[in-house]
């Protein structure tokens, strides 16, 4: 990999409504690789997509994108430096009034001064690339969903970036679909020498196409490896699993999407069963709340979603009654 990065971020904050969704991040990107940036929902991985590519700006930290420092930028330079990439959004994006090859085509219009018939061909030669020359004159409703996915690439090189951004390319297509989305991603690579950036939770499209992997948690960056690392690490026997520091334990149960983990113990330790009830001092022996009905006056069951629980006063207090399935089948 070449000495200077292509993106370089360094200490990112960011916060919404006073809570930091991106914590001191820093990451690297080197020309020519595949970077795949993950994480659970509510990780930071999209917020810090949106900060690389300049729609959203940090708190505080730098980023730097082809060379130049987009965060103090002006719109009018930031939009000359977003020229040199392109970027894949999760919907596609593409414009319902308008054919493929017309949205494919309206970057070339707008940002340079070819001629009608030197932009047709460039856009033949993208939609070739994506393998949609043949779909060039229909419109979006037309399509499906990964051929939008594939539309949409093909208007993100209308410039011949030098980099491409992607947000979830797989989401919401079935695993051939997925897959060829893959395929697509890594030819880019190898004939044109693109660099990706690609934001995924999937981890089958992950260990496809990167070369290096991110991990993100909770807007920390734990870990950033190569591919062959987290293989390692994802492959790893649960004998020796166990004597991994809590962040690899975190990683692998990512990884591998197992049930148990420090991801699932996080969860289990918040105090979520005396909130729903409002019961700050409750001694922490409340059986868990699994039943679906309670009873109302009579002893009449009344239904309340997931929860049967009743709330009586009771000298100056309240009374909590929980009954579960097996009480109300009795």
């Amino acid at each position: 990999m070449p000495d200077t990065p292509i993106i370089v971020c360094r200490d990112l904050v960011r916060s919404f409504d006073g809570r930091a969704v991106l914590d001191g991040v820093n990451l690297e990107v080197h020309e020519g690789e595949t970077m795949v940036i993950m994480g659970g929902s509510g990780s930071g991985k999209s917020t810090l997509l949106r900060l690389m590519i300049g729609s959203l700006r940090p708190d505080s930290g730098q980023i730097t994108v082809l060379g130049k420092e987009i965060c103090g930028l002006a719109e009018r330079e930031l939009n000359e430096v977003r020229k040199k990439f392109g970027i894949l959004f999760q919907s596609g994006a593409l414009f319902n009034s308008m054919t493929v090859a017309e949205n494919v085509a309206l970057p070339l219009r707008e940002h340079t001064e070819l001629g009608p018939e030197i932009i047709d061909i460039q856009v033949k030669i993208k939609l070739e690339l994506v393998g949609l020359r043949e779909h060039a004159d229909k419109y979006p409703a037309q399509l499906s969903g990964g051929m939008k996915k594939r539309a949409g690439l093909a208007r993100a090189m209308a410039l011949d970036p030098r980099l491409l951004f992607y947000d979830e390319p797989s989401a919401g297509l079935d695993p051939v679909t997925s897959a060829q989305i893959d395929q697509l991603i890594l030819d880019l690579t190898r004939k044109i020498g693109i660099t990706s950036v690609v934001v995924t939770h999937e981890m089958d499209s992950a260990f496809t196409i990167a070369d290096r992997m991110a991990m993100l948690d909770k807007g920390r960056m734990v870990r950033v490896e190569s591919r062959a690392w987290f293989e390692r690490l994802r492959d790893l026997p649960g004998a020796e699993a166990k004597e991994l520091s809590e962040d690899e334990r975190l990683v692998r149960q990512f990884l591998r999407g197992d049930a148990e983990g420090p991801l699932t113990e996080r969860r289990a330790a918040t105090n979520f069963e005396e909130d729903l009830l409002g019961l700050r001092d409750v001694a922490p022996s409340i059986p868990s709340i699994e039943s679906t009905r309670i009873l109302g006056g009579g002893g009449r069951p009344m239904h309340y979603g997931l929860f049967g629980l009743l709330r009586r006063k009771q000298g100056g207090g309240h009374r909590v009654q929980i009954r579960t399935r097996a009480e109300d089948a009795e």
